[in-house]
């Protein structure tokens, strides 16, 4: 099978490095939003307050963060930045230990994980496309995308246990030591790092901030993937707040129910990814971005109907589970499209441009769900939620652009 055809001893180490830290991130899914509800107490527009400042202010801050990413070799950038994220994290069972923790913590850390996971992941995806074949990165990309969703489907009801018995930190302390462990798996990476392209000062000029931009809105194939994703992800991720408030405050769902909740479907996440390459093989990957474009948007409305019991509880699994199957094999599909059209020496600024835009979505649109719930109610912020994301698919690629524009080849100076 080609899904399992072997990439390479460097390649195991950067996926063992992503797992550990998806698996942790798993553990802690929501800690933050959670810790706001159990512990401060936080009503629905400080929960979405919480999750939308962590995106718009970190995006801002990975915004000059882009081109310093590009002119430095990537692994100890992701190391970097695993160890910033450990240390952010390891300060908020401290604080709780000592009595001490509070609301204004929380949100200069989620600031901090937001900009240290968007400078993060542009370093590895630079590093991945210099790390294997391009036939491989289709196969690459799905492989963490399948890893991804496992995670999510191990760690939320794992977490949710734990924090019955342990209390409501120790997800996050799990979090930590997996971006610690994170750093120690890309340590382990052998094998001599090409320099990047060039290291001056001009590097940083001020045009070099917005190079990423430039090149996703003139690519006639990445610009509306790019305006597609920016909505779609704000739109769904908008919804995580106002469902914990949902569940856990009006509906009364217990921590373990709310985290299995979104555990059971994530195995859809498993289903997607594994099929990426063949549907890509069969039916091209224009079909993939027009077809399963549409279908991953279809769904949310469905959560505006969550009721008490078992019937709000499968009503909540069947949602997610049919936006996973279809995000799942979305993704990675276009995560290589990508990367294949994209020169090597932007490649840091352009994943950093799609990952700032993506936050920045998800920050505006978090924020306006919160105060709609505020004045209205979650369930009607959710409804809106649903209703918006289905205008989406109009934004996503009438061609096929994918034959028309070759890849640019990517830079290889040392």
């Amino acid at each position: 099978m080609v899904g399992r055809r072997p990439l390479g001893r460097q390649f195991g180490w950067l996926w063992a490095a992503y797992a550990v830290s998806a698996y942790g991130s798993g553990l802690g899914f929501g800690a933050l939003p959670l810790i706001a509800v159990l512990v401060l107490h936080a009503g629905p527009a400080e929960v979405s307050t919480l999750s939308a400042v962590g995106p718009a202010v970190g995006a801002l801050i990975a915004v000059p963060l882009a081109p310093w990413v590009e002119f430095r070799r990537k692994r100890p950038v992701m190391i970097t930045m695993d160890l910033a994220r450990f240390a952010a994290m390891a300060t908020i069972p401290v604080a709780y230990a000592f009595g001490r923790l509070g609301y204004v913590q929380l949100l200069v850390i989620s600031v901090l994980v937001a900009a240290a996971k968007i400078a993060f992941n542009a370093a590895s995806g630079a590093y991945l496309k210099a790390l294997i074949r391009p036939d491989d990165l289709l196969v690459a990309n799905a492989r963490f995308e399948s890893t991804n969703w496992s995670s999510i489907a191990v760690g939320p009801p794992l977490g949710g246990a734990a924090i019955g018995l342990f209390g409501p930190v120790i997800t996050v302390v799990a979090d930590a030591l997996s971006y610690l462990l994170s750093a120690l798996g890309i340590t382990a990476i052998r094998g001599q790092e090409e320099a990047p392209r060039t290291t001056d000062t001009s590097g940083v000029r001020a045009g070099a901030l917005l190079d990423g931009w430039r090149h996703i809105m003139r690519h006639p194939g990445l610009r509306p993937l790019y305006l597609n994703n920016m909505l779609v992800s704000g739109l769904i991720m908008a919804t995580e707040p106002l469902l914990a408030v949902l569940l856990l405050r009006q509906l009364g769902f217990p921590p373990w129910q709310y985290g299995l909740a979104f555990a059971v479907p994530c195995l859809g996440g498993l289903i997607g990814s594994r099929l990426a390459h063949r549907v890509v093989a069969r039916y091209g990957r224009h079909r993939v971005f027009r077809t399963v474009g549409t279908l991953r948007a279809i769904w949310l409305i469905g959560l505006a109907f969550v009721r008490p019991g078992v019937v709000g509880l499968v009503t909540v699994m069947a949602v997610e589970l049919a936006i996973i199957i279809n995000m799942s094999l979305y993704t990675p599909v276009v995560a290589t499209y990508r990367l294949e059209h994209t020169p090597g020496h932007l490649v840091a600024r352009t994943l950093s441009a799609w990952s700032i835009g993506q936050q920045a979505s998800i920050a505006v649109f978090t924020a306006l769900g919160g105060l709609l719930a505020d004045v209205t109610s979650p369930r009607t912020a959710l409804t809106v939620a649903g209703l918006l994301i289905l205008t989406t698919p109009l934004l996503l690629p009438r061609h096929d652009h994918t034959r028309q524009q070759e890849p640019e080849p990517a830079c290889t100076h040392s």
